[in-house]
């Protein structure tokens, strides 16, 4: 259910009405005019643990039973729904995830080695096409499943957010046990398999797909600003299938027109967002590649990453505080439009990538929890918000895909893999920089940030 970038775009908003800043501790009074659910709220540092430990639970209690990896999707109220079908970037959020598991005792070392071998393993058995993963994999017999008509074989982004994942699994036990130091190399070995210059097709610029049936007809090449930034970076890190760095520049950035000149309530854009859009894409352009890539310091000859990432999140929450549709409850404590699940104008579930261009009223909260290394303090009052409605919220996963105070309070009580992961996942980077500090320790990610100009 991932977009194909500029042809799903997605963000969400929150709005909610308690400033429970860093380190707030006092409770409300129940029952109190401040406190109508008569909820008793977190400390912020309860809050972020609350908000990990029922998140990882997709990963690990609803992954798919026969391979470890990530379904695509959760639903609760109807299980058995697509129950086979494994995301392969949402599998690489998951990676990331139980990583964060280890480190914070939701799981012992013991059980995240024995699930992250059988995850990779997986993947290792399953359907490739010049080294890289289908979008979806069937979790029972490890065959690629189809997207759409044409797109039946290698998906380089969802591989790109999946490698991701094994960099940091190798990073995390290269100096371990025996068995944990073979997954460190399996996971090594993996990725390193991705053939990153077949997508080129001998071009200046990286293509989204390849199918053994349909070859590069769906023609779809990877231009920024949007959430493929990674896969450049990854595809330049590749020892023995890299790409020039050309292909960047031309394609990622195309010679330098991805520059943008635009503010918006006072925050500079820094780069053109795929989609037009001077308010900026969907907030997971500013996540998914930055799970691992840490965009602190990073820079390039086209843009500051940090401020690129925090303009970008500020926007989309001023927007969201501006509300010119009039949506209920939008404001500084809720906020935040991405791609999710969706309410559709005739009161069904859809799918939409939600932003200030495309904004219906739903809010995502994967949106402003996850970027919460950008707008810590206001991500937290999102948190508080989703907390103090948590008997319609939050479900045996973490927190609902989307809600709509305006629609009635309308809630999907569904999830989705690409925004449970980066939850967990950018509330550690938060707090400890666990998968930023693995991630950008690999020697062969240096190099390709290197190759392509970035300092860091």
């Amino acid at each position: 259910m991932l977009r194909y970038s500029l042809i799903l775009l997605c963000v969400v908003c929150f709005s909610c009405g308690k400033d429970n800043g860093p380190g707030y501790q006092e409770p409300y009074i129940p029952g109190s005019d401040d406190d109508p659910t008569g909820v008793v709220p977190l400390s912020d540092e309860d809050m972020m643990d609350l908000t990990q430990k029922e998140t990882f639970k997709y990963f690990w209690d609803f992954a798919h039973s026969n391979s470890g990896a990530a379904k695509e999707r959760y639903h609760p109220n109807n299980p058995t729904l697509n129950q086979n079908v494994v995301t392969t970037g949402g599998t690489g959020f998951g990676l990331m995830s139980i990583l964060v598991g280890i480190e914070r005792d939701f799981i012992t070392r013991e059980q995240g080695v024995s699930r992250l071998s059988k995850i990779v393993t997986f993947l290792e058995n399953a359907d490739r096409f010049h080294g890289a993963w289908s979008h979806w994999i069937d979790g029972n017999s490890a065959n690629a499943l189809p997207f759409s008509v044409k797109d039946d074989g290698g998906d380089l982004v969802e591989t790109a957010f999946l490698v991701q994942g094994l960099i940091c699994i190798k990073e995390y036990f290269k100096n371990g046990s025996d068995i944990e130091k073979a997954l460190a190399q399996q996971a090594d070995e993996l990725w390193k398999g991705v053939e990153w210059n077949w997508y080129t097709q001998n071009q200046d610029v990286l293509y989204w797909h390849w199918s053994p049936n349909h070859d590069f007809d769906i023609n779809l090449k990877l231009t920024g600003y949007n959430e493929v930034l990674i896969t450049y970076i990854l595809a330049a890190a590749s020892p023995d299938y890299t790409i020039d760095k050309t292909a960047y520049e031309k394609g990622w950035a195309n010679n330098g027109a991805i520059i943008s000149s635009s503010s918006q309530y006072g925050f500079p854009l820094v780069l053109r967002h795929a989609g037009g859009s001077n308010f900026g894409g969907p907030l997971f352009f500013s996540h998914y590649s930055f799970l691992g890539l840490n965009p602190k310091n990073l820079t390039d000859p086209y843009g500051n990453y940090w401020n690129l990432v925090v303009n970008h999140t500020k926007i989309n929450r001023q927007y969201c505080i501006v509300n010119p549709k009039n949506y209920i409850d939008y404001g500084e404590d809720c906020w935040g439009l991405t791609a999710s699940y969706s309410r559709n104008a005739d009161g069904s579930r859809g799918y939409s990538a939600h932003s200030p261009s495309n904004d219906t009223g739903v809010v995502s909260p994967t949106a402003a929890i996850s970027s919460i290394p950008y707008t810590p303090t206001e991500s937290l009052k999102v948190m508080h918000y989703l907390y103090q409605n948590k008997d319609k919220l939050l479900g045996p996963a973490g927190f609902y895909d989307a809600f709509s105070p305006h629609y009635n309070f309308w809630v999907t009580e569904t999830y989705l893999a690409i925004d449970q992961g980066p939850q967990i996942i950018m509330i550690e980077n938060h707090r400890t920089g666990l998968l930023w500090n693995l991630f950008m320790q690999n020697e062969d990610v240096k190099k390709g940030l290197d190759k392509l100009g970035f300092n860091y």
